[in-house]
């Protein structure tokens, strides 16, 4: 699953890192991030402010994929506390690494539905006893929840983030074909426009099926238009 950097695209306003930082700074936390999930093109974006060191090796061992803070948080409506995850094999093995970054256990993810199928998902964490946490969550809980609200519509309204959450990444055979389908043509009569054989037209088709979220080729014609994708003709 790929990973998106949205703190790195260029886009008027775009102060996402630096509302964490601000975050953090109110309530007294370490680190704060957020995670969404697009289910149509296969992809995490996100941002955080933890160690770039950390986020590396984060990204490389391929945590956003297996990490249970993001899985548990993705299947809720409710805010997940790490203190349950903590018996779980694969969150040991991710916070011994992020240990080393100086970065503890003791965490919150709140989730937070998007309007296009996505999930949007915030989490903070600071490093001091249950004890210590069990009160500072109950007094900031109602600021965090509207903190990942405001992130997510932030994200969702954005017209250069929008594009890269509800339009999946179709390359230019792809489109290509698929135009030539919406006109009507037949998976041969593609093969002999474009010069090429009708089993790599099929390949293509059952990608662009893929990326789109679609059962059938007759689907991804449809969902590709209102995307805008492609033209009706």
């Amino acid at each position: 699953m790929s990973v998106v950097d949205l703190s790195k695209l260029p886009f008027q306003g775009n102060n996402l890192r630096s509302f964490l930082d601000e975050v953090c700074e109110t309530h007294e936390l370490d680190y704060a991030a957020y995670a969404g999930m697009n289910p149509i093109a296969g992809s995490v974006h996100g941002f955080v402010n933890y160690p770039d060191e950390w986020q590396k090796v984060y990204v490389d061992e391929g945590f956003q994929n297996r990490d249970p803070a993001l899985i548990a948080a993705s299947k809720s409506i409710a805010p997940v506390d790490w203190q349950r995850l903590r018996g779980e094999d694969t969150f040991q093995t991710i916070f011994r690494a992020a240990h080393d970054f100086g970065i503890a256990d003791q965490g919150l993810t709140i989730p937070v539905r998007g309007p296009f199928g996505d999930v949007g998902l915030f989490s903070v964490t600071r490093k001091c006893s249950d004890a210590e946490w069990a009160l500072l969550k109950k007094q900031i809980i109602g600021d965090l929840q509207n903190a990942a609200v405001h992130l997510h519509d932030t994200v969702v309204k954005s017209h250069a983030l929008t594009q890269k959450l509800t339009h999946p990444a179709l390359s230019e055979r792809e489109v290509e074909i698929l135009q030539w389908t919406a006109a009507g043509k037949t998976q041969q009569d593609v093969a002999d426009i474009l010069s090429i054989s009708s089993r790599t037209v099929e390949v293509h088709l059952r990608s662009s099926r893929s990326k789109l979220g679609a059962l059938t080729t007759s689907q991804a014609v449809g969902r590709a238009i209102g995307l805008g994708l492609i033209y009706p003709l």
